[in-house]
């Protein structure tokens, strides 16, 4: 797949271990695989972003697994259950990888295009307000 890389984005990933750095290149693949029109930038100072309309995803190595921090507001349902933490968080939530464990690139895909899909209809706040959540 080719799409247009921050070398930022890079950068953040070149100074991880193998395995957290095959995990960020999988997930970057799958976040602009679910939408052409996904760019990549650099938020908070380090953290790697995916943005389309507003924020999809971010990156944030820690010490054993990588976070993905998923920003739908807490609509975005999860039938496949790949969220790991935030099921109560009002703004986002988010999946943890650790070493040696699969990515279902299906059901990360299906999710990044609902959040994409909510962006573009104004946000998951308008969204919320519209359904008076």
């Amino acid at each position: 797949m080719s799409y247009e890389k921050d070398p930022r984005v890079d950068d953040y990933i070149d100074k991880l271990p193998d395995w957290q750095r095959e995990v960020c290149h999988r997930v970057r693949d799958i976040a602009h695989a679910a939408d052409p029109e996904v760019v990549e930038t650099i938020k908070r100072t380090v953290q790697p972003y995916f943005v389309l309309d507003g924020n999809v995803c971010a990156l944030l190595a820690a010490k054993d697994h990588v976070n993905v921090f998923l920003y739908d507001g807490g609509i975005v349902p999860d039938p496949d259950g790949i969220v790991t933490a935030g099921h109560q968080n009002k703004t986002g939530r988010t999946i943890a990888y650790y070493e040696g464990e699969p990515i279902n690139a299906p059901a990360l895909t299906r999710y990044l295009q609902r959040i994409i899909a909510n962006n573009r209809a104004g946000g998951w706040r308008k969204i919320k307000a519209a359904q008076g959540l």
